[in-house]
């Protein structure tokens, strides 16, 4: 990330709002590539398998080194059911951000 802080002179200055929350509007974001996505899109995405078992939503994106994996959410028997689908190409098979849906290949208990 790149980002110039005005009024912020030195070090010392910069540091004065460390642990502020950073806001950039979407207009300032660049265009993803097809075969990219920005977190912020992915999350409250239902997710569900090509046989039309619903997981739940896409509650968070965690960063695991080698890939993104999606933390996905959804209340079963007053349960909260919590599933993890690595965020990678032979997982998922479609992303429709404007749907609010991803559909994966995965299997309930994997």
């Amino acid at each position: 990330i790149v980002a110039l802080a005005h009024d912020a002179d030195d070090r010392n200055a910069a540091e004065l709002p460390k642990g502020a929350r950073v806001f950039v509007p979407r207009s300032s974001f660049p265009t993803p590539a097809d075969d990219e996505f920005y977190w912020v899109d992915l999350l409250g995405a239902e997710v569900a398998n090509r046989e039309g078992f619903v997981f739940g939503t896409v509650e968070d994106l965690m960063p695991t080194g080698p890939q993104t994996v999606l933390v996905i959410a959804r209340q079963a028997d007053g349960q909260r059911v919590e599933t993890l689908i690595p965020f990678v190409n032979a997982y998922v098979d479609t992303v429709d951000i404007a749907g609010k849906r991803n559909s994966v290949e995965w299997q309930p208990g994997n």
